[in-house]
């Protein structure tokens, strides 16, 4: 299987403390079954093949499960090196030199304010999470429509969710390799991005900070 059965190595070691609470897919939901067979064909190995939409599946609800794992999986990335990424080793939200994030989410802070990279991760992934709690715009149940603006609020989750990955990337790599979760983060890195380039989810623009490294993960697959 995929990305889950390389984790035991989290049990009850370091943290323990995961960052957010996990968003389940409800077993026996037809996106229980899309999850599933987006697990079956990641072990495949051929990522570019496992992020097309599967045949007669509905585009939004592909895009909606698919968005809740990688919520799922950054949380759990991030979560392992919560202890290396403080108010002092981060005092702003950058990936590397050039990119610095300031937040706004439009609702509660609408100005955008310069914050820790933890403060800055806290509002995102809390955002997110409600973002995918409300069941007007992420429908669990059957037969519930998705809302016409879904597109344009999944493309600003995944917008964002790219942040932290762009984050842990620049600032905190040392640490992901003295916990030797590269291979973990790299795998869970290039699924988002052929994820999003097949759908043409986020603006490269905004993609500029890991540049080089999604040109290299994409050499390696042509």
């Amino acid at each position: 299987g995929k990305l889950q059965m390389l984790l035991p190595f989290l049990s009850g070691s370091r943290s323990s403390k995961t960052f957010k609470p996990k968003k389940n897919i409800p077993e026996g939901s037809h996106q229980y079954e899309l999850l599933k067979h987006a697990e079956a064909t990641l072990g495949s190995g051929n990522l570019r093949q496992a992020v097309m939409l599967p045949e007669g599946e509905d585009l939004n609800e592909w895009i909606a499960v698919n968005t809740v794992d990688f919520f799922n999986q950054i949380n759990m990335l991030y979560g392992t090196i919560t202890e290396f990424c403080t108010e002092s080793s981060c005092p702003v939200m950058s990936a590397g030199p050039r990119y610095e994030y300031h937040w706004a989410d439009g609702t509660n802070i609408k100005k955008p304010i310069k914050c820790s990279a933890p403060k800055y991760i806290d509002y995102l992934m809390t955002w997110v999470q409600d973002q995918l709690d409300d069941e007007t715009l992420f429908p669990s149940k059957i037969g519930v429509p998705f809302p016409k603006n879904f597109m344009s609020v999944a493309k600003t989750i995944l917008k964002r969710l790219f942040r932290v990955y762009a984050h842990i990337y620049h600032q905190h790599f040392d640490s992901v390799m003295r916990l030797q979760e590269e291979a973990h983060l790299n795998t869970s890195f290039k699924h988002f991005i052929f994820f999003v380039q097949e759908f043409s989810l986020i603006d490269r623009r905004e993609l500029a900070p890991l540049h080089e490294l999604i040109e290299k993960l994409g050499s390696k697959d042509r």
